[in-house]
């Protein structure tokens, strides 16, 4: 079977779903590979390096997609790659499937079966393939560099013969992968570091790294859904924990907000109340604008001033750093293609609870019960 790997054509993604170093292992598993031209430029990898480790180069889109039977892909198709698909090729990507659910329709119209990465189980055996944790991670150790350096103040305490510098406070809201990489590395830039999420079971790793654990007066005993995820609660909860965040909130000096709830909006942690008794000059990095932010005010891919605080919603942290975060693409695209391979094909095993979890389109059939659901009630 070919693999294709095409150009990313989502506005500003850098990223390549292979990079050349992973092409071995394919051909080993018995695949062939062909790339579209120029697909790891952005990335900073040549035509010349996939061809010496063994792929073909497709001049361009339309041919890579007519020959291919597996895509290999970071983002969902665009509308333009949607009708190159070959009718009976398999897609495998990061699909987002809760927020397009149009595009879902059109790929089970077009019979291309679909597997989504979004939805890889959190456990032990699917960690190498786990795409979420791993572009989390570096979403949170950019997310405190570009707060860095916005804030107009230094990171850690200094003490100098012209005074002393107090360390910047930063409050780092939501402690899963990417909240805990964005406290380890501000407590690296010297930052005094606080903590909160509402699964009380992650207090042992922030401490871990050094920073305080904050603790509300709000139920934790139903706060984590299935997969170690946050649960979305209640409004009323989420009232009650705006009340009591807003003295944290208003004592930071750099605010780090990760929250996101699997299919659903993101919930709103800080209203415009909040951030007028915020310190001038401060900043609030948003990770969840995608969805609608955890900041009132913040705009997706935009950094704007908003009543004396800078609020940055850029959503491509991963793609400013191109290089590693293609290289753990590569890892968990591969791993999740080996574990359904043999001797160059594929073997869809339904049993396999990655395998079930993630086939999302079979067959022209949608057989995603919620996504299903979501369909036959013309959501979107």
């Amino acid at each position: 079977m070919l693999i294709g790997i095409p150009k990313e054509r989502y506005p500003g993604e850098a990223r390549v779903s292979i990079i050349p170093s992973g092409l071995p292992a394919l051909l080993e598993a018995g695949y062939e590979v062909v790339v579209e031209a120029g697909a790891g430029d952005d990335a900073h990898f040549s035509d010349d390096e996939y061809r010496n480790c063994g792929a073909s180069i497709a001049p361009d889109a339309q041919s890579l997609y007519q020959q291919a039977d597996i895509i290999l892909k970071i983002r969902a198709p665009q509308d333009e790659e949607t009708g190159l698909l070959r009718e009976d090729s398999t897609l495998i990507c990061i699909l987002d499937p809760w927020f397009n659910l149009p595009l879902l329709k059109k790929l089970a119209e077009r019979r291309i079966r679909t597997f989504t990465m979004d939805l890889i189980p959190r456990t032990t055996r699917a960690q190498s393939m786990d795409v979420l944790s791993s572009m989390g991670a570096i979403a949170g150790y950019r997310a405190v560099l570009a707060g860095a350096m916005a804030l107009p103040q230094y990171f850690p305490m200094l003490m100098t013969a012209a005074g002393t510098i107090h360390p910047a406070r930063v409050f780092v809201i939501g402690a899963g992968v990417a909240g805990l990489m964005a406290i380890s590395t501000a407590r690296r830039l010297g930052a005094v570091v606080e903590a909160y999420d509402t699964r009380a079971e992650v207090k042992e790793q922030v401490e871990s790294l050094g920073a305080h654990f904050v603790e509300f007066d709000l139920p934790t005993e139903d706060s984590k859904a299935t997969g170690g995820y946050a649960k979305q609660q209640s409004e009323d909860f989420y009232r009650k924990q705006q009340e009591q965040m807003t003295a944290k909130v208003s004592q930071a000096d750099l605010i780090i907000t990760t929250a996101s709830i699997p299919g659903k909006a993101s919930p709103r942690l800080i209203t415009k109340e909040m951030l007028h008794l915020m310190k001038k000059g401060s900043v609030i990095v948003d990770l969840a604008t995608e969805r609608g932010g955890n900041v009132e005010g913040s705009v997706k891919n935009e950094k704007i001033y908003l009543d004396g605080v800078t609020l940055i919603g850029y959503i491509d942290h991963h793609s400013r750093v191109p290089v590693h975060a293609s290289q753990l693409l590569t890892r968990n695209l591969t791993s999740f293609l080996q574990n359904m391979t043999d001797n160059g094909s594929l073997v869809v095993n339904l049993e396999d609870d990655i395998i079930n979890a993630t086939l999302v389109i079979d067959e022209g059939e949608v057989r995603h019960e919620g996504l299903k659901a979501a369909l036959e009630g013309g959501k979107n």
